[in-house]
């Protein structure tokens, strides 16, 4: 990870996005390979199926969710950062 000081995002490195991306790939590709060779009904490897399809949806569904709360988390602390020091200042001035 590296942070960027201009306005502290913490971001991951390139090699991190790549191996993520590679697993995911890996993982879907291991999924679909178990369902096909299942010795199963067709419909029993439609449900497997839509299943993963599901769960992967929801996974980046609440990651999704997650990562919005963080933000909208850090974006009312740093809106109640500013009215302070706004504060501060206008108590200083006064003094």
């Amino acid at each position: 990870m590296t942070i960027n000081n201009d306005t502290n995002l913490i971001r991951n490195s390139h090699a991190w996005t790549m191996f993520t991306i590679g697993s995911f790939a890996l993982a879907a590709s291991m999924m679909a390979g178990g369902i096909y060779f299942l010795e199963a009904s067709f419909a029993a490897k439609g449900f497997y199926s839509m299943s993963a399809i599901m769960l992967v949806h929801t996974a980046i569904s609440i990651t999704k969710t997650l990562r919005d709360n963080e933000e909208a988390n850090k974006l009312i602390n740093r809106i109640e950062d500013a009215k302070t020091e706004r504060l501060l200042m206008e108590v200083n001035k006064a003094a």
